[in-house]
């Protein structure tokens, strides 16, 4: 069916890589820990929204420029790196004055809301890895003698992607249910923060330094 083939496999090879541990779901927790799980699903859906991005590109072969240019990989590179590095060092260096409990009470609002769907955007749109992800993983899928590859490209990318929100919605919904139950005091709260500053901090170090190719 559009081209494609061994589907169930392709669902759970993309569940296990979207349960793996990295910034998207750290961006879902952070968010849905501090201002609840609605925070969390805005990240989610934002993460979601930049995964398109990559999914339609790859499917018409912008990603493989992307791939083939290190002068546009290093430049999308840097970019994603510096951007997250932004988000963890913002972390590291919270204000101090404002009492970490009070900020996690505060309901969002719909500024707010945009403001943490931007953030799951940008955490995907400028990460090229996810680029080349797609590029070597999706294919693998799609029947060589396909009329229409470009259409099963975006239909496998689209599962992938609506398994992946919905691990990250779920993410979110059982962190802002562990928040509601557990009140951190000030100090543990700003702790977890650092913690979780330093995590993003090491993403952008760590893909500022990945290789093109």
């Amino acid at each position: 069916m559009f081209g494609t083939h061994d589907l169930a496999l392709f669902i759970a090879s993309g569940l296990l890589l979207n349960i793996s541990p990295g910034p998207d779901s750290l961006l879902v927790v952070t968010r849905s820990a501090a201002q609840g799980w609605r925070a969390g699903s805005a990240a989610a859906f934002g993460i979601g929204a930049g995964i398109f991005v990559h999914i339609f590109a790859a499917a018409l072969g912008l990603s493989a420029v992307l791939a083939a240019s290190a002068t546009a990989f290093t430049a999308v590179k840097y970019a994603g790196a510096a951007y997250l590095l932004y988000l963890g060092i913002g972390l590291l260096v919270g204000k101090p004055n404002r009492p970490a409990a009070a900020r996690s009470m505060r309901s969002p609002t719909a500024h707010s809301y945009r403001k943490i769907f931007v953030q799951g955007f940008l955490t995907n749109v400028l990460n090229p890895k996810v680029a080349l992800f797609f590029l070597a993983f999706v294919p693998q899928f799609i029947l060589p003698e396909s009329t229409n590859k470009a259409l099963a490209f975006i239909v496998l990318g689209c599962i992938f992607n609506f398994n992946g929100m919905l691990w990250c919605n779920l993410l979110a919904v059982a962190t802002g249910f562990t928040r509601s139950r557990i009140r951190a005091g000030n100090a543990l709260s700003r702790w977890i923060g650092r913690l979780v500053g330093a995590l993003f901090v090491s993403f952008g170090v760590k893909l500022a330094l990945t290789q093109g190719n």
